[in-house]
């Protein structure tokens, strides 16, 4: 007996997910015509954001980050702020498109903490550590090992980033 194979479903439906959109949008239309506020985005909607955002987050490029949750929150606000962009008129693959948002969403925040740790690495480098830890009575020879530990074990950061990131801040 031929075993038939099951087809494996997707957690983000695309036909239900464009339905959805297409819906919401016309409620938008509506509000707008009325003068009123935008309608409450539908749950169904809001689940697929966080779906798309959770599968996207468990990829090799994004899976051993610690701060994985701040990137998925980052990606469903963004959606929520992109929401009223997507045009089913131009394009029936709504996944395709918060995908899209949510992907640059987590790089943004990967460049952020990455900022994060040149100013920490800076700070260490630049601070005379050693004086703050030093105890009355201490010599001079004292020498912090965390500190010794940290200088060694962070990834250098080249002249050329660092400046690149200081142009771009200022």
């Amino acid at each position: 007996m031929a075993q038939t194979k099951k087809k494996s479903e997707h957690y983000v439906n695309n036909k239900e997910f464009l339905a959805a959109m297409v819906e919401y949008k016309k409620l938008v239309d509506k509000a707008e015509k009325a003068g009123k506020k935008n309608p409450r985005v539908p749950d169904y909607v809001g689940e697929c954001f966080l779906k798309i955002a959770n599968h996207l987050s468990y990829r090799p490029n994004f899976i051993n980050y610690t701060f994985r949750d701040d990137m998925i929150s980052d990606g469903i606000e963004n959606c929520l702020q992109y929401l009223n962009n997507f045009n089913p008129e131009k394009s029936n693959n709504p996944f395709a498109y918060f995908t899209q948002i949510i992907y640059y969403a987590f790089i943004r925040r990967i460049q952020k903490e990455k900022k994060q740790v040149i100013i920490k690495q800076r700070m260490i480098a630049e601070s005379n550590y050693d004086d703050m830890t030093l105890q009355p009575g201490e010599d001079r020879d004292f020498k912090n090992q965390f500190t010794e530990f940290l200088k060694k074990n962070m990834p250098s950061i080249t002249r050329s980033e660092r400046s690149h990131w200081f142009i771009k801040r200022h």
